[in-house]
């Protein structure tokens, strides 16, 4: 998936109120860039980690620049703008990369479900169940392995039971976890951050719900999956 630019390299100093974060960039100047991460990004926020912006040149925006990836080690950059995930999935779907969600006919994004909630992906086609399909975007990782949640997240787990009720009714569900980084090899939920949502998880896996992780490559102006990598999850 091509993201368009200009993108401007800088070394981040702080994140603070959740959405925002100074950045100085490479000619000294000090400027203020959105964050679209409503996460923790532990690991991936420290002071002086290189980062790059995406200059969005929307006049309309009071923070025109957007904090999209981050050097979390040497060579290894993570996207952490979690809106592209769903985007990324589905360009994965449409191309046949991933195989597991092929043969439907009919893409909608956002359609309303369970408790209040909106449905990432729903798959459709005329000969089989609907496939709800909700998309997690990770950053975390430690020792080659991926994790999520990155913080305590009542949200997702109020997700996971959604798809278990999907099931229950006869559909198809599936948990998406899109890894926005290439130096994992294994997925993981953070039993230690949120044992609860590694409860549900497993839960939710035992009562039919499908489990899929990819992993992305990410660098300035282009994001895309890479390939799939197995979940680690007894």
């Amino acid at each position: 998936m091509q993201v368009p630019g200009p993108w401007l390299p800088g070394r981040l100093r702080r994140r603070y109120k959740r959405f925002l974060a100074d950045v100085e960039l490479e000619d000294g100047s000090l400027v203020t860039a959105h964050t679209p991460n409503t996460g923790s990004l532990k690991g991936c926020a420290e002071p002086g980690m290189r980062v790059w912006l995406r200059d969005t040149r929307d006049s309309k925006r009071k923070y025109p620049y957007s904090w999209e990836l981050v050097e979390a080690r040497p060579g290894t950059w993570v996207g952490i703008h979690t809106g592209l995930s769903n985007h990324l999935v589905r360009e994965g779907i449409e191309t046949g990369l991933i195989g597991p969600l092929q043969a439907y006919e009919r893409i909608r994004s956002e359609v309303p479900y369970g408790h209040r909630s909106r449905i990432d992906l729903l798959l459709e086609a005329p000969d089989k169940p609907p496939c709800y399909v909700e998309v997690k975007n990770v950053t975390l990782a430690a020792h080659g392995v991926a994790r999520f949640p990155d913080a305590v997240s009542v949200r997702a787990s109020k997700h996971l039971n959604e798809l278990v009720e999907v099931v229950a009714r006869g559909g198809r569900a599936m948990m998406f976890f899109c890894v926005q980084r290439a130096d994992v090899t294994a997925f993981t939920p953070a039993d230690d951050i949120d044992p609860d949502y590694g409860k549900n998880l497993r839960r939710a896996l035992a009562a039919g719900v499908e489990a899929l992780a990819f992993r992305a490559r990410v660098g300035p102006g282009a994001i895309c999956l890479d390939r799939p990598i197995p979940i680690i999850c007894h």
